[in-house]
């Protein structure tokens, strides 16, 4: 049985509307004007023990809601979801004893106190083995370099103290699975750096099932085994990230650094010109239409060559296509 099984999920929301301006509002007092939102309509998946997820989408395409009704904050209004066969609405107390949630844009320590004491208080609230508590706690704080943060109240920190700090008050009762709502948004390179690394070390050294969503693509390429797309309530996507580029762009890009004098080529036969920056040509092709090898034999036979790198398209481009070919990029 998978560790984490959705069937059909469905969810749906009644939103107020009123008109714009003074009479809108006064209108909206007497005569109240809803409409329904289909948050998620008809959502399937499954995660196998271990896996790392990344799932992603645009901004109102069900992310969020889906990790909110996994975590059990949220009822879904029809379809299954079960997570080691447990309902995790219904048997919610059971359920957060084993996850682990990261809400990027929210705290589960406590604003004023210092870090270390808002550990303990988690401590109490799992009932964790003193023994085991320490011995994690000293482990998290190692490994995410908060030693010197753990007598600041959180209020204090900067973000990507912050974040690291929530990553480990996620992670302090040894959960099976851990939901990652958009766990780097805000931080600077170094602070993405060491979350995506501890990240990826408790998924790989402690087996624990991830489940990440993020705008930043960059997440996605480091960290996701597998990656889901959802637009409009719906999966759009789900495969590995290089199948999904096979899958959406047929195209590969072909980076070419001319010799210092070299006169670049105005174009190429067999590619498009991407970008020209400097004695840089950046070159779009479709290698079932041109082989690389032909591509690239070509170019240095008419051409002084100092360097040529064959890429994947960027991650960025392949999800946008995709939105596009689904009519997501606006949801």
């Amino acid at each position: 049985m998978p560790h984490i099984l959705v069937d059909q999920l469905l969810k749906t929301y009644r939103i107020s509307e009123r008109d714009p301006g003074v009479m809108g509002a006064l209108r909206g007092l007497l005569q109240r004007r809803h409409r329904t939102v289909e948050a998620l309509s008809g959502v399937s998946f499954s995660l196998e023990r271990g896996e790392l997820l990344g799932f992603i989408g645009p901004n109102g395409a069900g992310k969020s809601t889906t990790i909110k009704i996994l975590s059990g904050i949220l009822r879904a209004d029809g379809g299954r979801v079960e997570i080691d066969g447990r309902d995790p609405f219904a048997d919610r107390e059971r359920h957060v004893a084993r996850i682990g949630v990261v809400f990027g844009q929210r705290t589960q320590l406590w604003w004023d106190l210092p870090v270390g004491d808002g550990f303990d208080l988690l401590r109490d609230i799992y009932r964790v083995d003193p023994v085991r508590y320490r011995r994690t706690r000293d482990e998290l704080v190692a490994l995410l370099h908060l030693e010197r943060v753990l007598g600041q109240p959180v209020r204090q920190l900067s973000l990507g103290q912050r974040m690291r700090a929530e990553i480990a008050a996620a992670l302090l009762h040894e959960p099976d699975i851990l939901f990652l709502d958009e766990p780097t948004i805000g931080l600077d390179a170094p602070s993405k750096l060491a979350v995506r690394d501890f990240v990826r070390r408790a998924n790989r050294e402690r087996g624990t099932t991830v489940l990440l969503t993020t705008h930043d693509m960059h997440d996605i390429e480091a960290l996701a085994q597998r990656v889901i797309v959802i637009g409009h309530g719906r999966v759009l996507a789900d495969s590995p990230v290089e199948a999904l580029r096979a899958q959406v762009m047929a195209e590969r890009r072909l980076v070419v650094d001319f010799a210092q004098d070299a006169a670049l080529p105005g174009q190429v036969p067999g590619a498009t010109v991407h970008a020209r920056d400097g004695q840089t040509l950046v070159l779009d092709f479709d290698p079932a239409l041109t082989s690389a090898p032909a591509l690239i034999a070509r170019i240095a036979t008419e051409h002084a060559v100092e360097d040529i790198r064959l890429e994947g398209m960027a991650i960025e481009a392949v999800i946008a296509r995709l939105y596009a070919m689904h009519g997501a990029a606006e949801a």
